[in-house]
C-alpha cells in the first residue's frame, strides 16, 4: 500500500470521508454522458409524440436540453433516467435506467480498486445507487417537493444507514459520489460534518414538515466542492447534505454504494451483484443484462408486493416521534 493510499484511508477513519481527486478520467466519464444522451433523446421523443412537451430541443446540449424539458414536465424526468427504483410506490412499469455504460461503471477498475481500500477486496454493489440531476432551483415551480423525486434539488441532512433498514446495521457500507459536471457552492454541491461518524446514528424524521436530521441535531459543515472525476467515499454514518443550486446549470453526479459480499445490503427486495472477488473471481458479475433483468424481477415483485398491500419498509423511524414535531 503507498503512502498517499495510507493518507486517504487515515482521512476517512478520522473524518468520515476522504475525496480522491481525478480518480476518474473522460475515458471513464464519457461512455456515460453519450449514454444518458441516448437516452433523453429516446424520453424527449416520446413525450413530443405523446404531446406531454411542446419542443423538441434537438439543437440543446445534454444539460441544456434537460433544463428546457424540466420546465415543461417538471420533474417527471428524473425516474426514468435514475438507475434503481424509487423508494416509494413501484409499479410494473416504473422507468429506471440500466445501460451498459452506467454498469461499467459500477465495475470500473480504478473505482473498484479504490473501494478495496476501505471495505476489502470482496466487494458486492449494494443496490441503493441513484443519478443525481439537480436542475437550477429556479425552474422548480412545477415540481412536486413533496415527492421523493425532490432529491434532484437540495438534499436533506442525512446519515446513509439511516434511510436503509435496520438487518444493515452492521453491515459495512461505503458511500461512493461521483462527480459528472463541476460541483460548486453555487450549484449545489455536497456538504459533510466532519467526524459525525463518531457519535452513532442521528434521529431521522420523515414527516410533512421535517425531513432528515433534525437542524438543532446538527454540527458545522464542511462544503465539498469537486470537479468532474472526483469522488467521494463517505462511511454510512457520516452526516451530509447537499444545498440548492442556484446556477443557471446542471448538477450531475452518481451516488452509488458497496459493502462486503455476504452482508445485508438495506433493501433485500433491490437486487445488487458480486462487483470484485479475489477469493471467486468467477462470481464477478460482467454481463449488464443480466443486471438489468435483475431489476426488472424485482420490480414485478416489488409491483406485486404494493398491490396487495404488502409494502416494502425503506426506513425505520415514527413519524409521531416528539424530536420530529
Amino acid at each position: 500500500m503507498t503512502e498517499n493510499n495510507n493518507s486517504n484511508i487515515n482521512h476517512f477513519v478520522e473524518n468520515g470521508f476522504v475525496v480522491l481527486k481525478g480518480l476518474l478520467n473522460k475515458d471513464d466519464l464519457n461512455p456515460v454522458i453519450d449514454e444518458y444522451t441516448i437516452l433523453l433523446d429516446q424520453i424527449v421523443h416520446k413525450w413530443f409524440k405523446e404531446g406531454k412537451i411542446k419542443n423538441l430541443y434537438a439543437n440543446q446540449s445534454f444539460e441544456d436540453r434537460l433544463i428546457s424539458v424540466s420546465k415543461e414536465v417538471g420533474d417527471d424526468f428524473y425516474q426514468p433516467m435514475d438507475i434503481s427504483l424509487p423508494p416509494k410506490s413501484i409499479f410494473a412499469d416504473t422507468p429506471m435506467h440500466c445501460g451498459q455504460a452506467i454498469f461499467n461503471l459500477l465495475i470500473n477498475p480504478k473505482l473498484l480498486a479504490a473501494v478495496e481500500m476501505f471495505i476489502g477486496s470482496e466487494i458486492y454493489s449494494n443496490p441503493v445507487q441513484h443519478v443525481r440531476l439537480k436542475v437550477p432551483e429556479k425552474n422548480l415551480d412545477n415540481f412536486d417537493l413533496t415527492s421523493s423525486k425532490a432529491g434532484i434539488q437540495q438534499t436533506y441532512w442525512h446519515q446513509d444507514q439511516g434511510v436503509i433498514n435496520k438487518e444493515a446495521d452492521n453491515s459495512n457500507i461505503l458511500t461512493v459520489w461521483i462527480a459528472m459536471t463541476e460541483s460548486t457552492p453555487e450549484n449545489g454541491c455536497l456538504r459533510v460534518i466532519p467526524k459525525s461518524h463518531k457519535s452513532g446514528l442521528t434521529y431521522h424524521c420523515f414527516t410533512k414538515t421535517n425531513t432528515g436530521i433534525p437542524d438543532d441535531l446538527l454540527k458545522e459543515p464542511l462544503l465539498l466542492p469537486m470537479e468532474p472525476g472526483d469522488v467521494l467515499f463517505l462511511t454510512k454514518l457520516t452526516e451530509h447534505s447537499s444545498i440548492p443550486n442556484k446556477s443557471d446549470k446542471i448538477r450531475w453526479s452518481f451516488d452509488l454504494r458497496y459493502n462486503p459480499i455476504g452482508e445485508p445490503t438495506g433493501r433485500d427486495y433491490f437486487p445488487g451483484f458480486v462487483a470484485k472477488s479475489s477469493e471467486n473471481p468467477k462470481s464477478e458479475l460482467k454481463d449488464y443484462k443480466i443486471w438489468e433483468e435483475s431489476w426488472k424481477t424485482a420490480r414485478k415483485k416489488v409491483a406485486k408486493a404494493y398491490a396487495s398491500e404488502s409494502k416494502p419498509k425503506f426506513h425505520r423511524w415514527d413519524p409521531n416521534d416528539p424530536v420530529c414535531a
